[in-house]
């Protein structure tokens, strides 16, 4: 019985914007860059299907077919047929089966390890006894010793290739794991041969080390995949799940996937927008900045538009729905983020380009090898003795571990410099990058807004101050109040709505808030609208404190290490140009852009893409994420939001920017080294094979030289965990800024759903 005559998927079609059906697919068995064409092209044999698309990161199969697709099921049986298992993907379920996975995996890495020292311990024994005075029957009995633990251990440890291995020769396929699993079954089958006809040698332990060294690669690239989490449940957050429509003059409570063009929602303070609309009464401000990246609160009144997630403080509206049902600016974004991250995902990694060719070579080899000792007489035992060691002398354990290793300790050096790695080639596609695009806000600049001018305010004033912003809720105040720390607020402290709050201190009242509430001119700051003012005033004593994102720390020299080592650096932000031209000019970043909304960001990648550029994306707001994942490479800051966090290829720790300039430096130097590693593997295979063929060295020899040969590529993997001395790129201790200033750009266009300016003419202004 077939998928399509029992599974229900009703349940988890989804119509696709182009009117035919879709659906998401976990599947299981992907092990390498090339089951992708692989399963793409089974699926889009089946009649009907339009499209089909393999997300190697997150294992995902997306299909879309139209009503040609007489039974959707039967994409399991087609998935079936070609070595893999699917399943209609849901998210907890999805979760679940990753960290069974990886806890299998650990499991048979510890085994392996275990075993594997335990039977080297034995074969060391052998060894020096073979050239002392060991007797044949102490000899087989530690050979027989090696038996009772190699084989339970690599039968329970090899289960990751060989289950794979099974399922590709089934299907008429070949993937790295067959010869893998050949070389494993092949020593052991033979050294069991070995042992019982009294042999000298035997080779379990080159079997079981082969398990272990492709077990730690395995283990390390599904840690870092399982970094990366499903975007949909960060974007819930964002979604209303009820809303307040006019229905007949009456109010009522529905759910907001209900709500259609035309209808009239009442949303009040502190609720999320449900939908899209265009206000039609009432007025408030909206903070908008997860869905636009503007980080000042609008104000909005009749006319305006609002978007769906976006957050209401002051005031009652009413707003007409204008896009619901999946249509909304959040479901773009999603759509955009998704179509994004599936585009990447066909990356191949060098390893994996080579391992197409690979396995056939190793087998047609082995299988020659035999046939032409066998023709030029030699007994059967010989022939096959020479293709189990040609056979294990090719084991694609250093090619394998030729990334990965490399990869692993990268990873760590990145680490130490607050650097966590999301996806498995970030290294990769890091190194390759040749243009960095940074949004502004919560990147360039800290993520909360901090008193700029304390530095020239008094000490007492200060700390009186903040005190006193304690009590109020307005966000001038909260930036304020943290300069504090931990001091109590005043008692008996007064809030006027709109004005600010006051209290009696001293027999004297204390206020802060407006600059009338205040008594106090309007102070206009040089920055102009890029900073706002909160006053202060107790008795004589007054203050104007100026309340600003400022840069990170290191951002100038950051900036200029980049600059210096050869990138092309831009700013492309939703903020106000007023906001973004000021930070352009003090890093000296000539090519800026504000006012930009996520559809215009996609097409400015997509712009600079098309002229050949290799982009490095750095934000951190939900805006940023379909930019982040449309990118060739990603980062963004802890702080960011948890869907661009998901979506970025890694993030940095605390408020410097010198994690940027170190990944990009660590990057170049692993990459080096990854294409080494190749040209090692390459090298010893050239050198080995061809002796190997002519019968000069045994099985145990050549697992010593296979075994040799990955402990080469991952010796000079070591190399990758530079030291802070050679991190020579990454100079961040006192660069002179360059000189230079904000492009002469035209204001942003204002945000518009679903509008992008044509590519060509958003990467011009960012030019001009």
């Amino acid at each position: 019985m077939t998928a399509a005559d029992t599974l229900d998927i009703s349940p988890y079609v989804k119509p696709e914007a182009d009117g035919t059906h879709g659906m998401d697919v976990a599947v299981e068995g992907i092990t390498c860059g090339a089951c992708i064409g692989r399963i793409e092209q089974a699926v889009k044999s089946l009649p009907g299907v339009t499209e089909a698309r393999v997300n190697y990161t997150n294992r995902r199969l997306h299909v879309a077919w139209s009503d040609a697709l007489e039974e959707p099921a039967r994409i399991f049986d087609t998935l079936q047929a070609s070595g893999y298992r699917g399943h209609p993907f849901v998210p907890l379920r999805a979760e679940q089966e990753e960290a069974a996975e990886a806890r299998k995996l650990t499991r048979c890495l510890a085994v392996a390890g275990f075993a594997a020292m335990n039977v080297m311990l034995l074969s060391v024994s052998v060894w020096s006894g073979n050239v002392t005075d060991i007797t044949p029957e102490t000899r087989d009995f530690f050979h027989w010793a090696s038996a009772l633990i190699a084989l339970p251990a690599a039968a329970y440890a090899g289960q990751p290739f060989f289950t794979s291995a099974w399922a590709a020769l089934r299907s008429g396929q070949l993937n790295m794991n067959v010869p893998i699993s050949l070389g494993v079954i092949l020593a052991l089958g033979m050294s069991v041969v070995e042992t019982a006809n009294h042999a000298r040698e035997a080779y379990f332990d080159s079997a079981l080390m082969l398990l272990f060294f492709l077990l730690v690669g395995r283990a390390a690239d599904h840690a870092m995949r399982r970094k990366t989490r499903a975007t949909a449940g960060n974007l819930a957050a964002l979604r209303v799940e009820t809303a307040h429509r006019f229905d007949g003059g009456e109010l009522v409570r529905v759910l907001a996937s209900t709500l259609k063009v035309g209808d009239r929602v009442l949303v009040k303070p502190g609720e999320r927008v449900p939908a899209d609309g265009d206000i039609i009464g009432g007025a408030s401000e909206i903070d908008e900045s997860l869905i636009t990246g503007e980080t000042a609160r609008r104000p909005v009144k009749s006319g305006a538009r609002v978007y769906a997630g976006s957050l209401n403080f002051s005031g009652t509206l009413t707003l007409r729905v204008t896009a619901a049902g999946g249509s909304a600016l959040i479901d773009e974004i999603e759509k955009l983020l998704e179509k994004a991250a599936s585009a990447k995902s066909r990356t191949r990694r060098l390893a994996d380009r080579a391992a197409r060719i690979y396995a056939p070579i190793v087998h047609t080899t082995a299988a020659l090898t035999l046939a032409g000792w066998l023709f030029a007489g030699a007994s059967v035992h010989d022939a096959i003795i020479t293709a189990i060691a040609v056979l294990i002398i090719t084991c694609p354990c250093a090619l394998a571990l030729a990334i990965p290793a490399v990869q692993v300790v990268a990873s760590g050096a990145m680490f130490r410099r607050g650097i966590i790695l999301n996806a498995g080639d970030a290294i990769e596609r890091l190194a390759e990058a040749d243009t960095i695009v940074f949004d502004k806000t919560g990147t360039l600049t800290l993520p909360e807004p901090r008193v700029v001018n304390a530095a020239d305010i008094d000490a007492g004033v200060l700390q009186a101050a903040a005190r006193l912003a304690q009590s109020s809720h307005h966000p001038l105040a909260m930036a304020l109040a943290k300069e504090a720390g931990s001091t109590a607020p005043f008692d008996a402290v007064t809030e006027e709505p709109g004005q600010g709050v006051r209290a009696l201190v001293d027999g004297v009242e204390m206020r802060l808030g407006s600059a009338g509430f205040c008594e106090m001119p309007v102070f206009a700051g040089a920055n102009g609208e890029s900073v706002s003012h909160i006053y202060f005033r107790h008795g004589e004593r007054t203050a104007a404190f100026a309340i600003a994102q400022s840069l990170r720390p290191d951002a100038v020299e950051t900036v200029q290490a980049l600059r210096d080592l050869g990138f092309d650096l831009h700013i492309l932000s939703g903020d106000r140009n007023e906001a973004v031209a000021p930070v352009a000019e003090a890093l000296g970043i000539s090519q800026w852009l504000g006012g930009v909304n996520p559809a215009e960001k996609i097409a400015f990648i997509e712009a600079l893409k098309a002229q050949g550029r290799r982009l490095l994306m750095v934000g951190d707001g939900l805006n940023d994420a379909p930019s982040l994942a449309a990118a060739h490479v990603s980062l963004s800051p802890i702080s960011a939001a948890d869907v661009t966090q998901a979506q970025a290829d890694a993030v940095f720790l605390g408020e410097r920017l010198a994690p940027v300039a170190g990944a990009v430096t660590i990057a170049r130097k692993a990459r080096r080294l990854m294409i080494e590693n190749l040209w090692l593997a390459a090298i010893y295979n050239l050198i080995a094979v061809p002796v190997a063929i002519a019968g000069l060295v045994t099985p145990l020899i050549a697992a010593l030289a296979m075994s040799g040969s990955s402990l080469l590529v991952t010796l000079n993997a070591l190399r990758a965990n530079i030291k802070n001395a050679d991190a020579d790129a990454v100079s961040i201790s006192a660069n002179p800024r360059a000189s230079g200033g904000p492009g002469r750009t035209k204001a942003g266009s204002p945000l518009a759903r679903g509008r992008a300016e044509d590519a060509a003419a958003l990467v011009a202004r960012s030019d001009a």
